[in-house]
């Protein structure tokens, strides 16, 4: 691991550990793991929907079987849901922002810098100089990360944005899922019946996935589209993940960094869009780490 994935390893640890308002699995939330009966990785080639018997085969087994709600009424929990439905999942559809759904992304960007995971980004940022020091501008260079708008491809009007991509997600051809890599989402949408979840999805190199753990890869079916294979945190809040995914697109300048924090190794993918945007991030577990358990490590 090179000297700046230590550095950002350290950082990533730093907002793990004040985290405070990240769930604990088996009690504030329970998990159903399920091994893939039939693949959805053939159904989809070079980015277009083949045969979609897979979705078509509902699942009966929901991939949560238990969230205690009352998580959701805390800030950056509302703040961040009411986001979730401002959005057309098409790419290609042009997004249209209205006054309510601006002041809704100034209301999350708000709730989120007075979080301590927040505020730690910030300061290493600023420690960086790539951030400014002053709030205000802090807040404007996030909201040009995460919320303006910008074609996707094969779009030729503003139809996406970083924030849409990787957290509400989107829908390419009536027929793929694109981004979608939050757990929040996931289940706000499962428990509406959009979601049909299909199993966890894994690699002869990656571990088996355990449903006392933080981060998982898997299959499912939303809006007649196919997500063949996704990465996701569960049960991490909004803020932990809005502050890893920010600090990861502004110090690298890969689009993939390796970190490790508590019992995880982790490669962190970020694409940049114009060296202005995020494109896309999500989480990519490369193993558990051999530590010793103690309070508060899951």
């Amino acid at each position: 691991m090179i000297e700046g994935d230590r550095e950002l390893s350290a950082m990533i640890q730093e907002l793990w550990d004040n985290d405070l308002n990240r769930l604990r699995p088996g009690i504030d939330y329970r998990i159903s793991l399920q091994v893939i009966m039939k693949s959805l990785e053939t159904t989809v080639t070079h980015g277009k929907a083949g045969d979609r018997a897979g979705c078509s085969e509902s699942n009966d087994r929901p991939l949560f079987t238990f969230v205690d709600e009352n998580i959701f009424k805390k800030e950056t929990f509302l703040a961040f849901i009411s986001l979730l439905d401002n959005y057309e999942s098409d790419t290609g559809e042009p997004e249209i922002v209205t006054p309510e759904e601006e002041l809704e992304n100034h209301k999350f960007l708000d709730s989120v810098l007075k979080t301590p995971t927040m505020k730690i980004a910030h300061r290493y940022l600023v420690e960086k100089h790539l951030s400014p020091e002053d709030i205000k501008d802090f807040k404007q260079q996030l909201y040009r990360i995460w919320f303006e708008l910008y074609a996707r491809r094969g779009s030729s009007k503003p139809d996406s944005s970083g924030f849409e991509h990787v957290f509400v997600g989107e829908t390419r051809g009536g027929h793929t899922v694109i981004g979608f890599h939050n757990w929040i989402q996931l289940y706000s949408q499962e428990k509406l019946g959009h979601i049909d979840y299909k199993g966890y999805s894994v690699d002869a190199n990656s571990p088996q996935p355990d449903d006392k753990k933080h981060i998982l890869a898997l299959q499912f079916c939303w809006k007649n589209g196919i997500k063949p294979k996704g990465s996701i945190f569960i049960g991490v809040s909004p803020e932990f993940e809005f502050a890893l995914y920010t600090l990861c697109f502004l110090t690298s300048p890969n689009e993939r960094v390796k970190v490790s924090f508590s019992i995880y190794e982790v490669e962190i993918v970020c694409h940049h869009y114009n060296q202005k945007h995020i494109g896309t991030t999500y989480p990519v577990l490369v193993k558990y780490l051999n530590v010793s358990p103690k309070k508060g490590l899951d």
